[in-house]
């Protein structure tokens, strides 16, 4: 697509998933996309990237043409055809892809969900407390990354000795190198890690079935045969994973912007945890990309793209288009936001987000039946670095607690 005479073709910025500097203010350069290159090429990377709403809602609700048959993932080890064995069902397309969703039952849906809510809460309190007893902890790895890894690992059997080390694992095989696509040693040592830990779990729970999620999919079956054991391991890198990290980067992206905004902090302690949660998500949500192939040739905003190009979905670009959320980098409690894309649409629509909504919720209200005000040191706060999510590795803060007659009464 053509750049505008007046513009100067040099300065425009660049987009690419793997930079540290698009990681940590990535929405100019979305606002810029929007406006000037809605179908933007990356050469460089060999990709193209869609980032207005209806762009991206209109990809994600057509697998035909935009598919995930070879992954999600741009790295050169997770494209490709290959990308089920380490994706699964993330790098299939229907049918296949609702039949190995289909086996989880009820596990994720609403009924299930406000279920376990009781749980959640639990969990949470016992996170949050002995934390609230210092005032002085890190909000992003003390708790907010700790509470979804406590509630998946429950769901799927890992025992509370272990859940640190997972989540340790799983937060160096999300994490990517500045500048580059090839995954680290450090990154591929905790995936080969997790995945031994994994084919341990499923045979003790072949020899032994629980009441576990891990269990349940251990026995399942398609066409008739049990899944293999590779199977279930990457069930459960799905589960545990995708589940949790973006749950996780939100309840910090949530914590950092009620720091930044007062007025959002009050309202969002005083009892409007749920509209904090959700303007969250729309505005600065953990979900930033994912990728696809195209099936065939198509023609978007008059610029003709190959079949078999790949494609970058940015969903969290489409959340703050202007074409359907006024203002849309201003942070608004009152906002609607049930348009937001933070979870995906169409078949590939999160399949933890009721489970992660509920959390969200939950934990939003304990902190703020707990904390009366709050500061973050932002000069030890860090960001992760993933092509795909968007937080906080680390937010330092110092609490001040509710006087107890408050939080009584």
């Amino acid at each position: 697509m053509l750049a505008p005479d007046h513009e100067d073709v040099a300065a425009r910025p660049v987009y690419d998933p793997f930079s540290y500097r698009i990681h940590e203010e990535p929405y100019p350069v979305y606002s810029w996309m929007r406006a000037h290159a809605p179908v933007y090429r990356n050469t460089e990377r060999d990709f193209w990237a869609l980032s207005r709403h209806a762009d991206v809602l209109s990809a994600l609700q057509n697998p035909a043409l935009f598919s995930n048959r070879n992954g999600i993932s741009l790295e050169p080890d997770l494209w490709g055809p290959q990308a089920v064995k380490t994706s699964f069902f993330l790098a299939m397309d229907p049918p296949d892809h609702g039949t190995m969703r289909r086996l989880l039952g009820h596990v994720f849906k609403p009924r299930w969900v406000a279920a376990t809510q009781d749980r959640v809460r639990a969990l949470t309190r016992a996170r949050l407390e002995p934390l609230l007893e210092r005032t002085v902890f890190d909000f992003a790895d003390d708790f907010a990354a700790m509470l979804p890894n406590d509630v998946m690992c429950e769901v799927i059997g890992i025992p509370d000795a272990d859940r640190e080390q997972i989540r340790a694992w799983n937060d160096a095989l999300n994490h990517c190198e500045d500048g580059t696509d090839v995954r680290s040693k450090a990154t591929v040592d905790a995936g080969l890690q997790l995945a031994l830990y994994y084919v341990n779990l499923v045979g003790d729970r072949r020899r032994r079935p629980r009441d576990d999620l891990t269990s349940i999919v251990s026995e399942a079956q398609v066409d008739g045969s049990r899944l293999s054991v590779g199977d279930v391991v990457a069930f459960l890198f799905l589960l545990v994973s995708a589940t949790n990290e973006s749950t996780g980067k939100l309840l910090g992206n949530a914590w950092y912007h009620g720091w930044r905004l007062p007025e959002v902090k009050r309202a969002g302690l005083d009892g409007r945890a749920e509209d904090w949660g959700n303007e969250s998500l729309r505005y600065d949500s953990p979900s930033q990309m994912v990728a696809r192939t195209l099936t065939r040739d198509t023609v978007i905003h008059g610029t003709h793209l190959p079949e078999g190009a790949r494609m970058v979905l940015l969903p969290a670009s489409g959340n703050r288009d202007e074409r359907v959320f006024p203002d849309p980098d201003s942070f608004d409690l009152d906002r609607d936001t049930s348009k937001h894309i933070a979870y995906g649409r169409g078949p590939h629509f999160c399949l933890g987000a009721a489970l992660a909504q509920m959390e969200i919720k939950v934990v939003l209200q304990e902190v703020g039946a707990e904390v009366a005000d709050y500061e973050i040191d932002m000069a030890g706060a860090r960001r992760i670095h993933s092509p795909h999510q968007r937080g906080f590795a680390s937010l330092p803060c110092e609490v001040e607690r509710r006087r107890k007659s408050a939080r009584n009464g």
